[in-house]
Order: C-alpha cells, then sequence, then structure tokens
C-alpha cells in the first residue's frame, strides 16, 4: 500500500518531501509544526523509514496525554521503589528507542521540570532514570512535533528558549489540507482502501458524497478525512454525507430527512438540525478519544476502561457503537473486567 507522503503530491507539499529527503540521513532533530492532524506523524514515519536507523524502533509519545510524574517515567525509566507504584525496573522510551527514532508528539505541552532533563539528554545523550543514579548512555534521534506557538510561550515563560534552539535544527512546516486540495482523491482512494483491508467492506462513493468531500474544509486536516472514511466503510455507507460536513457546507446529507424546529420531517432541501450537529460533533469526539487511548494501552480494555473512568461493560459499549475495531497487530493482553473500578 502507498505511503500516504507519496500521494502528497502539491506543490505546497513539495518542500516538506525535499526537506524529508535531505534530513533523512542526518541524525540532526527535527521539529514538525503544523495544524493538529496535518499529518506531521506521517512525515516523522518517512523521515525514520528513510534513513539508516529504519531497522532499528521507531517510537512515539505523546507529551499531552500524561501528567508530569508518568511522563517522566515514560521517556527516562524508571527504578523499583522509586516512587508508590513503582513494583518494578521499567526502562524509558529513551532507552527502549536506542538506535532508533523517538517522536515526541505535542512536545510543546512538556512540563518545564522535563524540559531541563531533556535539554541535557540532547546535549549529552545520556540520563538516569526516575529514582536511580546509574548514568545511561542512549543513541537517539529526536523528532519532535507541535501545533502550538512556541515563540510565544517561549515569550510566556512556558518553554525554554534553549531547548526550542536545540530541537529546532531543522524545522519542517506542514500545510493544512484545505491549502492542498489536489491530494483529496489520492489520499481519499488511500484511506478507503485502508479501510477496507482493515473491516473487510467495501463501499463505493457516489459523485454527491465525493463533491462534498472535495469541497469541505477538513478543520481537523488528514486525520479528520481518515476518520470520515474509515466511518463510511465500518456503517457501509457512503451514500449520505456526514452531518458535520453537509453542516458546513449548507447542505443536507444525502438521502436522509431532517427534523425542522418544530419538530417535522423536512424534504431535501432543509438544514442539518443544531442538536443533530452537536451530537455528531461530540460522538466523533468521544471516539477520537477512546480510540487514542486503546492505541496507547495496546488495545488493553482493562486499563483503557481506568484511564477513561468509565466501567469495563460501558466501555465494550462505546467501542461497539462507535465501530471501533482491534488492529491485527494489538496483542490479545489478559483482561480483568472485575479489577475495573465503575
Amino acid at each position: 500500500m502507498s505511503d500516504p507522503l507519496e500521494l502528497c503530491t502539491s506543490r505546497e507539499m513539495e518542500t516538506v518531501r525535499d526537506l524529508v529527503a535531505k534530513v533523512a540521513g542526518t541524525n540532526v532533530t527535527v521539529l514538525l509544526r503544523g495544524e493538529s492532524g496535518v499529518g506531521k506523524e506521517i512525515v516523522a514515519r518517512a523521515i525514520h523509514h528513510a534513513s539508516p536507523r529504519a531497522q532499528k524502533p521507531l517510537l512515539k509519545v505523546n507529551c499531552a496525554a500524561l501528567p508530569g510524574d508518568l511522563l517522566e517515567s515514560e521517556l527516562f525509566g524508571h527504578n523499583k521503589g522509586a516512587f508508590t507504584g513503582a513494583y518494578r525496573e521499567k526502562p524509558g522510551k529513551f532507552e527502549v528507542a536506542h538506535g532508533g527514532t523517538l517522536l515526541l508528539d505535542e512536545i510543546g505541552e512538556i512540563p518545564l521540570r522535563l524540559q531541563a532533563k531533556l535539554l541535557h539528554i540532547l546535549q549529552d545523550g545520556e540520563f538516569a532514570r526516575v529514582g536511580g543514579e546509574r548514568i545511561i548512555q542512549t543513541d537517539v534521534r529526536v523528532i519532535a512535533a507541535t501545533n502550538r506557538d512556541l515563540e510565544a510561550s517561549i515569550r510566556t515563560g512556558q518553554f525554554r528558549e534553549d531547548l526550542y534552539y536545540r530541537l529546532n535544527v531543522i524545522e519542517i512546516r506542514i500545510p493544512p489540507l484545505r491549502q492542498r486540495r489536489e491530494e483529496l482523491p489520492a489520499l481519499i482512494g488511500h484511506f478507503m482502501e485502508r479501510a477496507r483491508r482493515e473491516y473487510g467492506h467495501t463501499v463505493d462513493i457516489p459523485p454527491a458524497t465525493l463533491r462534498a468531500l472535495m469541497d469541505y474544509a477538513w478543520p481537523g486536516n488528514v486525520r479528520e478525512l481518515e476518520n470520515a472514511l474509515k466511518r463510511m466503510v465500518v456503517l457501509g455507507n457512503a451514500q449520505q454525507i456526514p452531518p458535520e460536513i453537509a453542516a458546513s457546507l449548507g447542505r443536507n446529507p444525502a438521502g436522509s430527512a431532517s427534523l425542522t424546529a418544530t419538530g417535522t420531517t423536512a424534504g431535501p432541501s432543509a438544514t442539518v438540525g443544531l442538536k443533530d450537529i452537536a451530537r455528531t460533533a461530540a460522538r466523533d469526539a468521544e471516539r477520537a478519544v477512546i480510540s487514542e487511548v486503546l492505541d496507547r494501552v495496546h488495545w488493553n480494555r482493562v486499563k483503557a476502561a481506568r484511564v477513561l473512568q468509565i466501567s469495563y461493560k460501558a466501555l465494550l459499549y462505546k467501542i461497539a457503537d462507535c465501530g471501533l475495531a482491534r488492529p491485527a497487530a494489538a496483542s490479545d493482553l489478559l483482561e480483568v473486567p472485575a479489577a475495573v473500578a465503575t
């Protein structure tokens, strides 16, 4: 299957592809910048796979997903007894990714106290685990990604200027999808084929729906596009224009009726009700959060239920309701539903 970056053939992405080709063979730190969902991880993977480190691990840490103490342990590891609950020794991502690449996503969210430790490891290639004194040497190429204005964060004292310059050796800015609409047909075909392989369903997109997909601004960028197409494949229905897209374009979802403010059924020219739009947006947000947590815990649903602070049964219902499916690569971890707090 094609690499999504190879499908990004617009003039706006030429600079991105050229920079990827130039930096891939080096060890310099790269800072990826762009809106949320724009494809920063895709670019990071392209850099790694084109580098001499391609046979070594590429690991990702979302710096916004964990509180400071857990993030420190995730990055640098900890020794047994380092803190309450540290029942065993745990290597961190900088240790596990030795020889490979570490993607630090949402780098602008990393707490100030950890920024100094990150700066030290970028400068000297060494660190100590939480609760440990032994110095560990590591050879890791760091790629950082952010959608934040780091310069503004520096001015407000939320981000270290010295760390910024250490990360920003090579900066790659990825333009939003609305600025490269000519890529949409290829990306739509790519994600539809990926979803077909993953879920075993094939759906055809009718011309009216395709026109809506082409006209939509995609504020959530490539991630929103992929999720919208995945939803079509999972539900086996590409006839209906997704409500959030229809609302943005001032259209009614194809082949469906909506309720007017008085509660009566309206015809094809009626607008989408605000409550329907809000429900759809809330469900999409919930689906995205659940999917991210499941991926983070490798689809251990007991752990996911704990993180989401819902019961195990409620999580199973939401997984089915959202049309989420366990990836083929996810490991079958032992799950003990009784251990999950309601």
